[in-house]
């Protein structure tokens, strides 16, 4: 089992930065990818960007290339999301998550475990 907690959402403005924290216990965190994905209100869950825990290989949607980036400490055991330049679109709740497997994918449903989101809400 992965227990995911994130914080860290809120409201910004547009060119403004945000960073997210997904805290993470369990076991062998080590064998597992962590990433984020997000859902906006009337729109399907997407991802955001993944990679392995213990280092590696990344993966990130072309709408947050150059903006995002994903990060995490070792000894906390939290994974951040650091989001620049941040866009109206980019609103959304923020979802943590895991799947106990070293390829870094893209669909939520490759996922098994989730934390219970946070808001960013990006005003124009």
């Amino acid at each position: 089992q992965v227990q995911l907690v994130e914080s860290g959402g809120g409201l910004v403005q547009a060119g403004g930065s945000l960073r997210l924290s997904c805290a993470a216990s369990g076991r062998a965190l080590s064998e597992c990818v962590m990433g984020w994905f997000r859902q906006a209100p009337g729109k399907e869950r997407e991802f955001v960007i993944a990679t392995r825990w213990a280092g590696g290989s990344t993966n990130h949607a072309d709408s947050v290339k150059g903006r995002f980036t994903i990060s995490r400490d070792y000894v906390k055991k939290i994974l951040y999301l650091e989001m620049n330049s941040l866009k109206p679109e980019d609103t959304a709740v923020y979802y943590c998550a895991a799947r106990r497997s070293l390829e870094v994918a893209t669909s939520s449903a490759e996922y098994e475990y989730w934390g219970q989101g946070t808001q960013v809400t990006v005003s124009s």
